[in-house]
């Protein structure tokens, strides 16, 4: 049996003052044992490798992952080899191509990843990217119409398309090709006719990489057209290198949320390798704006860059993300990376007044609070952040959440939301749209839109609860967090940060290690502007840790934290503290427990 599997109440922790159980991750002893003496590593170390799922044979590759070792081959993926054939064919007739884009991070990064290889090749493409408030997500039988009038003579979506079967439909009357280049789950039977459609999760594709991000596809892409090229004889000099763009495969992989396991891993710690040169003129000139220093991480590109890219998106023009990723003139990067920084400061404002009333709503409303879920709504909250503010809201409730923005004009509801793990808010929100409550409404497990009428609100709620009412009761039961090793505060130190990075980079599927501290006593705490506490952590062994918990101020993990007397449990991650030069650590607290409740 897996030691620990069993060790389930972690330090005695049933129910955190979030409400949560405290776990230690299970790890299998003998993989652990083989690890040590495989690698030199720590137990620590080594029994977290192991509880990540990584065999003993796998454990060199996860520590050192190589393109070499774990890059697929192209023709794996369905039509993959069809599309290297229709590009490269266009690219030696020199036909009108335009990138048609989605308007985030691994839509940019996979629209600046095809417009580079061509434009290596000699031929410069037209990107094209929706309105997400005019046009919304993907494309659209009016935007192919446009494209085809304005001479274009084939389009290639990038981070769209698959389920786009309108779209499609209109583009094959109209005589425009399409090449789709996707990674969103697609149903048995729905592949459209079009000229080429690549996407890992297409029933019929074979190629195993369905959790890569639309830019990891591009970059596979890249390589077929290479093959595709060098075996027409096109490279007159040196091909186009495209390990160089690694960094924008990076940059889709991170901030698309995705499974940071085997090739994908590869490509995303090969990918922040190429980034800390900042070659790229526009992610150079996104790093200086957001005052970011040194090699580049998963922290960079999740919390530094990525939001600056997703705010033109958001609420201003949905074309400056690809089009600061894709230019090579250090100037118009400047200035594109300005105009994201500044968008991005009124997206935080935006978000943050959102926020603070549908916490108003939920808090107010009789027994909203303890629904199984919670529909919250209100007149024209823009509908560029309710994502986030979901994603907010389920973090501090700890439950599926749906924030809805009334266009009262319309008549018309946009909601995004957020669920919890072990409640499946896609095929909630699937069903109440073949229940007849919402005008529009799909997504996946942890995440969904919809469109509703305003009316309807109170209705499409009461539904919801009602639908997910059993999985989110035994969700609540299950809500732990999982911990790889119990520390003292003299022992949380740099060094111990160091060792674990062997495990970077961070993401779902390879979770950032989680510590915690027992019996610590909390020494000057501070409240901080934005809701967040500071304060120094110190226990029995006589060592004083930093520590820092985010958005907290108004829940029972902040007021506890404010007080001074009494000793609790904590758990959270080591992040460096090179503060002055000084080369320490600190602790990001992710949940507090008092022994005494606990």
């Amino acid at each position: 049996m897996a030691d620990g599997s069993a060790n389930v109440g972690f330090l005695g922790v049933t129910r955190s003052l979030s409400g949560r159980l405290w776990r230690q991750r299970a790890a299998d002893a003998d993989v652990t044992r083989r690890h040590q003496l495989s690698h030199g590593l720590s137990e620590l170390l080594a029994r977290a490798l192991a509880s990540r799922g990584i065999s003993a044979e796998a454990g060199a590759d996860f520590l050192s992952p190589t393109l070499k070792a774990l890059f697929p081959d192209p023709s794996s993926f369905a039509d993959m080899d069809r599309a290297a054939e229709i590009l490269v064919d266009a690219l030696e007739a020199k036909r009108r191509v335009v990138v048609f884009a989605d308007y985030d991070v691994d839509g940019a990064s996979s629209a600046a990843l095809i417009v580079r290889w061509f434009r290596a090749m000699g031929l410069e493409l037209s990107i094209y990217v929706p309105d997400r408030i005019v046009e919304g997500y993907g494309p659209s039988p009016a935007a192919f119409r446009h494209l085809k009038a304005d001479g274009a003579e084939l389009v290639i979506t990038v981070d769209c398309g698959a389920a786009a079967h309108d779209a499609l439909a209109c583009a094959a009357e109209i005589d425009l090709p399409v090449v789709v280049i996707d990674h969103h789950l697609m149903r048995p039977g729905e592949i459209p006719a079009v000229a080429a459609l690549v996407n890992p999760n297409r029933p019929d594709c074979s190629s195993g990489q369905g959790h890569l991000a639309a830019a990891g596809v591009s970059f596979v892409l890249l390589a077929a057209l290479n093959r595709e090229a060098r075996k027409r004889g096109l490279f007159n000099g040196a091909e186009p290198d495209i390990r160089a763009w690694l960094d924008l495969a990076a940059m889709g992989a991170v901030c698309d949320v995705t499974q940071l396991t085997g090739f994908n891993r590869a490509l995303t710690a090969q990918g922040l390798k190429v980034m800390s040169a900042w070659a790229n003129p526009g992610l150079k000139a996104l790093m200086d704006v957001a005052k970011g220093q040194g090699p580049a991480s998963v922290f960079h590109v999740g919390f530094l860059l990525g939001p600056r890219i997703n705010a033109g998106g958001r609420i201003g023009r949905s074309d400056l993300g690809a089009r600061l990723l894709s230019t090579d003139d250090p100037e118009e990067a400047a200035a594109l990376a300005a105009e994201l920084d500044g968008l991005n400061a009124s997206r935080k404002e935006v978000e943050a007044a959102v926020q603070e009333a549908a916490v108003r709503h939920i808090e107010r409303e009789s027994n909203q609070a303890d629904a199984p879920c919670l529909v919250v709504a209100e007149d024209g909250w823009h509908p560029g952040v309710i994502g986030i503010v979901a994603g907010r809201l389920r973090e501090r409730y700890r439950k599926p959440v749906i924030v809805i923005g009334i266009d009262r004009a319309a008549d018309v509801g946009k909601g995004s939301g957020r669920s919890q793990p072990g409640v499946n808010l896609g095929r909630a929100v699937q069903a109440a749209y073949e229940e007849g409550l919402l005008l529009a409404g799909g997504g996946h497990a942890m995440a969904a839109g919809l469109s509703v009428r305003p009316d309807t609100i109170p209705e499409l709620r009461a539904f919801l609860c009602e639908r997910m009412g059993a999985e989110a009761k035994l969700a609540a039961a299950e809500d732990g967090l999982e911990i790889d090793a119990l520390v003292t505060t003299r022992g949380a130190d740099r060094a111990l940060w160091t060792d674990f990075q062997r495990l970077a980079p961070f993401g779902p599927g390879n979770p950032e290690p989680t510590f915690a501290a027992a019996d610590v006593r909390v020494e000057r705490p501070m409240a901080l502007r934005g809701g967040h506490v500071r304060c120094t952590l110190t226990d029995g062994s006589g060592g004083r840790l930093k520590a820092v918990a985010w958005r907290v101020e108004d829940t029972e993990t902040g007021r506890r934290l404010m007080q001074e007397g009494g000793a609790i449990h904590v758990a959270g991650k080591l992040k460096p503290d090179d503060w002055q030069g000084r080369q320490g650590v600190e602790l990001e607290i992710e949940d507090v427990a008092d022994p005494r409740r606990a």
